[in-house]
């Protein structure tokens, strides 16, 4: 019997209007705390291979780990290398971020990247590959573009600038303003919520939406992202794994290793 895949981001974000999705980082490299976080309640997960110990074999671990769960999984890439797109797209990744789009034409090569001839250049090996199930999903080849969303990442100031005309190249399904590399490249480093930055980030929501796009935006800080929801990001990640269990150790820390004995009885 053929089998049918599960929706992507972008046919997400089609279906649920209404409302935003919500998601966290995934950047420990591990399925068993991808499988944690897949089964919190929240609506998808980036697996990221740009900036965490994440190669190949690690991410269809993850993908295996969360597959259960009703949540979507989403695979950053580390840059757009049509290769390793290709390979990503094969373990069965069916959305993907492209980070450091600065140009219209860098997302026209992106979309080339993942879709089959005579559309794009992405290498065919369906038969050998989980995105088909092993050529068990019924006209794959033919309908594989509606199955893959494209993600493409803004994060600097001359990709602010042409955001507009990022959003509107068609195949791309969502931008993903990134305030941590905007900042360092308006010479902010670490300053995410500096006003100008901010100020950046919305002036790169109002381009993308008028061009009738879904913008998501990363945004740890919990007013940050309440404001950038309140402008009409679609999807937004609010955490991240590894930074959680930072958090929280250090609280233990600070709270059994800091505190009177007094203090740690009454915990």
């Amino acid at each position: 019997m053929p089998l049918r895949l599960t929706p992507s981001l972008g046919a997400r974000l089609v279906a649920e209007p209404q409302r935003p999705v919500i998601g966290m980082w995934v950047s420990s490299g591990s399925p068993l705390v991808a499988e944690i976080c897949a089964g919190s309640g929240l609506d998808w997960l980036l697996i990221d291979m740009e900036h965490s110990p994440n190669g190949l074999e690690g991410v269809l671990a993850q993908l295996h780990a969360v597959a259960g769960y009703d949540v979507t999984p989403v695979v950053r890439v580390p840059s757009a290398d049509p290769v390793v797109l290709k390979q990503v797209l094969d373990l069965g990744a069916q959305t993907v971020l492209v980070p450091m789009i600065d140009s219209a034409a860098a997302a026209r090569d992106a979309v080339r990247a993942v879709r089959y001839p005579p559309h794009g250049i992405r290498g065919v090996g369906s038969a050998l590959a989980r995105s088909a199930r092993w050529n068990r999903v019924d006209g794959y080849l033919a309908d594989a573009s509606s199955h893959v969303s494209l993600l493409v990442q803004v994060e600097t100031a001359a990709a602010v600038a042409a955001a507009g005309e990022i959003a509107a190249v068609d195949g791309i399904d969502g931008v993903f303003v990134g305030p941590s590399d905007l900042s360092a490249s308006m010479g902010l480093l670490g300053q995410q919520t500096h006003p100008d930055v901010v100020a950046a980030v919305q002036t790169a929501f109002a381009a993308i939406q008028d061009a009738g796009t879904p913008v998501g935006v990363n945004a740890f800080d919990p007013e940050t992202a309440d404001a950038y929801l309140a402008a009409g990001a679609r999807f937004v990640l609010v955490g991240a794994d590894v930074a959680l269990l930072a958090r929280g150790s250090e609280a233990l820390a600070a709270r059994f290793s800091d505190g009177t004995a007094e203090d740690r009885a009454s915990y």
